[in-house]
């Protein structure tokens, strides 16, 4: 919490002062009122990170200073604090645009632990607007994510992008390998110039030599005059040539002495041209293993595998997915017209949990279709695919806990008898059965609920 802005708006004296003393002593600069009064004031005059509210105060309800805060600073993250009387507020406060809400008395603990997640959703919330303005920038900056793979890889993107060598990208179908390949192009000197991909996959052997080489007049019939092929056209540009292990063996031998020799032949022509481009291949197979059973030619891959780079998989970068997943809503949200702020917790356990087998792609289908059934300002559990969350979460936790279950009864039954058994581990303290199940207060009280066990 260092350096973090925080109000705390409290008219009963002996809370405001603890909820204050806990908050400076985990490094944040705390700002404590007694009335809503001057809670407002104190948002007009300060841009704060977090606001702690009271429900109930003297003057004006916590309700109506969480719709004062949104309107002067919509990035400001509101936790309410609520008597058992007023949870239905709470929840109220909640669809308003609360981050969460903590019932009376509190447990400071319980406030330091949701006040530092109120902080990951701004910071997060943050980076992505960050991110929308580096999408039109140079180099590296252009791969979202802060995971360790992708700096890894980021750092030997800006190690390569100068240099102009030919570059081999490796990775599974999604993992934004073409991505990869344009953020070499801006980050060279030739990102001025233009840049051409082609899926070799895409196209059978007559049309793919025909899009990379062109053809003179009269090559083949229909060929009523002279056209330039895409190396051609991207002359002292950057060149990319997508899942390359489909290019036909023929085809190879003539990509060979255009690495070679920076001149090729039109289809049908007898005069090399030059070109001066720079040409990055990308494949998600094992292309060694095509050069030993002999579908891929071996001097072309050596020409081709100066500089490899590899592609993580979503599933090794599950660090990344909040942002990507912020990322990817903010911009269907900007295409679509609509007014979406935010992901719900639980979207982002879920996401976190799945495998991807899809990669990136994949995640931007579903935050896609997220934000085209979404009516609302917050992506929730209802705008997945029901086959991608169905209680993956929780059952996830279950499988790997080694809790003896009952094959015989209902997983419902069997949910409800880990959740009271994790409940007994954590003494009780729910905040504590949360942090052990990898779920949020909120989808805990949730899954109670569901399962009745929240009485």
């Amino acid at each position: 919490m260092n350096n973090a802005k925080i109000l705390v708006a409290e008219d009963e004296l002996i809370a405001r002062e603890n909820l204050a003393h806990v908050l400076t002593q985990q490094g944040a600069t705390v700002t404590a009122v007694e009335s809503g009064a001057l809670a407002r004031k104190a948002v007009e005059q300060g841009n704060y990170d977090v606001v702690l509210t009271d429900m109930r105060m003297p003057d004006i309800s916590g309700l109506e200073l969480l719709q004062f805060i949104k309107t002067i600073t919509p990035d400001t993250e509101v936790i309410v604090l609520t008597g058992y009387a007023t949870v239905d507020s709470a929840v109220e406060a909640m669809g308003k645009g609360a981050f969460q809400y903590l019932a009376k008395p509190v447990r400071l603990d319980e406030v330091t632990l949701l006040t530092q997640k109120a902080l990951e959703k701004k910071r997060l919330k943050e980076e992505v607007t960050v991110l929308r303005q580096q999408l039109e920038s140079s180099g590296s900056d252009r791969i979202v994510g802060h995971s360790a793979p992708v700096t890894a890889l980021k750092r030997q993107i800006d190690q390569v992008a100068a240099v102009g060598c030919t570059v081999l990208i490796q990775g599974e179908t999604g993992t934004g390998k073409e991505l990869v390949a344009k953020a070499l192009h801006m980050g060279s000197p030739r990102r001025t110039n233009l840049f051409f991909a082609v899926n070799c996959a895409s196209f059978n052997e007559e049309l793919l030599a025909n899009e990379l080489f062109g053809h003179e007049k009269a090559a083949f019939t229909g060929a009523n005059s002279a056209k330039k092929g895409l190396l051609e056209s991207a002359d002292n540009g950057t060149f990319f040539l997508d899942e390359v292990g489909d290019m036909p063996l023929s085809m190879q031998a003539n990509l060979l002495r255009v690495l070679e020799t920076r001149k090729l032949l039109r289809v049908g022509g007898t005069v090399e041209v030059p070109v001066d481009v720079r040409i990055i291949a990308a494949t998600n197979k094992d292309l060694l293993s095509m050069v030993e059973h002999g579908t891929f030619r071996r001097d072309l891959y050596y020409r081709l595998n100066v500089i490899t780079l590899q592609v993580p998989p979503l599933r090794e970068r599950k660090d990344d997915i909040p942002l990507l997943a912020g990322f990817f809503v903010n911009k269907f949200a900007t295409a679509f017209g609509k007014n979406i702020t935010d992901i719900d917790d639980d979207v982002l356990d879920v996401l976190q949990e799945y495998p991807f087998p899809g990669n990136v792609r994949e995640l931007e289908n579903l935050m896609e279709r997220a934000v085209v059934m979404c009516n609302g300002k917050v992506i929730r559990m209802a705008q997945l695919p029901p086959d991608l969350w169905g209680d993956a979460l929780l059952q996830s936790h279950v499988a790997e806990s080694g809790f003896d279950f009952e094959d015989v009864v209902s997983l419902d039954e069997n949910e409800r008898r880990y959740l009271t058994w994790v409940l007994e581990q954590a003494d009780g303290n729910k905040t504590r059965a949360a942090e052990l199940l990898g779920l949020n207060r909120g989808s805990l009280w949730r899954k109670m609920k569901r399962l009745g066990l929240d009485s």
